[in-house]
């Protein structure tokens, strides 16, 4: 009976023993467990989502689209309402959680301006991508940034009254019939201008003035394309945004219609944001550090910590059978 006695505090021991050690392994891996992540999901493809802008619709990505599902990518290009900063980007975001896995967002023209607030906060979203677009920072709106880089659009839109049902009314921009090719799309032919501007969808002066609460390329790597004919945008305003949000920036000799006079140029620059390496992703904005990136100094903090928690449960379970014995 007294040996039988003797023997439980024995194996006590050597329980505290196997989870002194396995405790300390256990952490360590966890420790370890954001780079394993990483290496886990890098052979997946991201779902890109792409966003229109103002005066068009989805389908001036069709090009875009074709090279990317031709490349195995899943591509989803839905309705930018076009209302209003504010009522778009919150619509959008809604739209993003319905995709699974990661996301490669990609805006064109004001489209930028509603990723740049439908992204913030979601963790899916791993790479921006701004094909002529507008990035405002906080405080910002489109109206603002072409305030202080003049374009020619200041003088290429029309003002149309609108009503909607519940009382709601406001006012439309559209582009002039006849400044849709000179400012618009002065890269393409006068046929394809003119169907643009045929079927354009007006914006809501909403959609300009609003501005904005968040800037989500602070904390998500960005790509930009800034077109260097373009007439809508200032190609000055669209370098002074890249540089700012230390963008990878890739200049084209087009038009603000970069999308559809050189689909398979920015289709290459939204397939380098999706397949990039974490070591060649930009830098951010806020941060200078990519996102996603282990902090290694921080990793190895936490690895020698766990391990000296670790070994003092080893060795007070070591005293602990010294008395015992």
């Amino acid at each position: 009976m007294a040996a039988h006695l003797d023997s439980r505090p024995r194996r006590r021991i050597r329980r505290a023993d196997i989870a002194a050690a396995g405790c300390a392994l256990a952490l360590c891996a966890s420790a370890a467990a954001p780079a394993a992540a990483d290496a886990g999901t890098a052979g997946s493809k991201p779902t890109v989502v792409l966003i229109h802008g103002a005066f068009a619709d989805a389908s001036s990505w069709n090009g875009v689209i074709e090279r990317l599902e031709a490349r195995g990518y899943t591509v989803f290009a839905p309705a930018n309402p076009l209302r209003g900063l504010y009522s778009d980007s919150t619509y959008i975001a809604s739209v993003l959680k319905s995709v699974k896995g990661p996301i490669v967002l990609a805006g064109h023209s004001y489209g930028g301006a509603v990723i740049s607030t439908a992204a913030a906060g979601n963790p899916q979203v791993k790479s921006l991508v701004y094909v002529s677009a507008l990035m405002p920072d906080v405080g910002e709106s489109g109206m603002s940034l072409s305030e202080r880089f003049p374009s020619a659009l200041g003088t290429a839109t029309t003002s149309v009254p609108f009503e909607a049902g519940g009382g709601v009314s406001g006012t439309d921009q559209y582009l002039k019939r006849d400044k849709v090719h000179p400012v618009f799309a002065n890269c393409l032919s006068e046929r394809q201008a003119n169907l643009l501007g045929v079927t354009q969808r007006p914006a809501a002066t909403t959609a300009f003035s609003e501005k904005a609460k968040v800037a989500a390329w602070k904390t998500i790597p960005s790509w930009a394309i800034v077109g260097r004919e373009d007439m809508t945008i200032s190609p000055e305003q669209e370098r002074f945004q890249a540089e700012r949000a230390h963008a990878h920036t890739v200049e084209l000799d087009t038009c603000h219609v970069s999308l559809i006079a050189q689909p398979a140029a920015v289709a290459d620059v939204i397939l380098q944001a999706a397949t990039a390496a974490e070591a060649d992703r930009p830098a951010l904005a806020d941060t200078g550090s990519a996102k996603g990136r282990p902090d290694v100094a921080a990793l190895a903090g936490v690895a020698g910590g766990v391990l000296v928690a670790g070994a003092g449960a080893f060795l007070g379970a070591r005293r602990l059978r010294r008395r015992s014995a």
